[in-house]
């Protein structure tokens, strides 16, 4: 099982940035998807994002397009959600996930997950 540990959240005003971390650990970090979901209160856990193990492929929620940007470094072991042009509905607890058999946009598809970092817009 693949170990995350997510960082970065913060308080931001709306049309700020942030970048969310993921770092790895436990098994070859370079094998496997990884994806971002977030989380609003009292709301299910919604997909955000995804990359393939090279990096080659990215896959967005229609909400976050073209603000939001999935990256990772394999050297690292390290995945990041670069959120710019932030809105308050993007206040949530953001996860990490990897290891998915099945498709991206479902967390039901995925095996490992982060603590959450919480990220809070304000106005």
């Amino acid at each position: 099982q693949v170990q995350l540990v997510e960082s970065g959240g913060g308080l931001v005003q709306a049309g700020g940035s942030l970048r969310l971390s993921c770092a790895a650990s436990g098994r070859t970090f370079s094998n496997y998807d990884m994806g971002w979901f977030r989380q609003a209160p009292g709301k299910e856990r919604d997909f955000v994002a995804a990359i393939s193990a090279s990096g080659a492929t990215t896959y967005y929620a229609d909400s976050v397009k073209g603000r939001f940007t999935i990256s990772r470094d394999n050297t690292k072991n390290m995945v990041y959600l670069q959120m710019n042009s932030l809105k308050l509905e993007d206040t949530a607890v953001y996860y990490c996930a990897a290891d998915v058999a099945g498709r991206w946009k479902d967390s039901s598809s995925w095996r490992s997950w982060g603590q959450g970092t919480q990220v809070i817009v304000s106005s």
